[in-house]
């Protein structure tokens, strides 16, 4: 079963880039979305910041954007290493 977040927003901060001890290029950085949904049959304006991470290539080119640039995120869901917080694990992006 394939479970897939698709999100859409700003890429507002970015860690420096960083290597996984096997060498693997990895980005943390912070995605803020802001929609308008629909629930109940009512508007609701909806905000959210999200924290995320990137591995590879996706890094690399993440790596290069400027804050402030939109972008359509795809990929998944997890608990951070040591945390409960939730991680975005970035796998596909396109630019908006």
């Amino acid at each position: 079963m394939e479970n897939r977040v698709v999100l859409t927003g700003l890429l507002v901060e970015q860690a420096a880039l960083r290597y996984t001890p096997a060498g693997l290029p990895a980005l943390d950085l912070r995605i803020e979305h802001s929609s308008q949904q629909q629930e109940l049959g009512s508007a609701r304006n909806v905000n959210a910041s999200v924290k995320a991470v990137a591995f590879g290539a996706l890094a690399e080119k993440l790596a290069r954007q400027a804050p402030g640039s939109q972008w359509t995120f795809q990929g998944f869901l997890a608990t951070a290493r040591n945390s409960k917080m939730l991680v975005l694990h970035i796998q596909d992006i396109q630019q908006n």
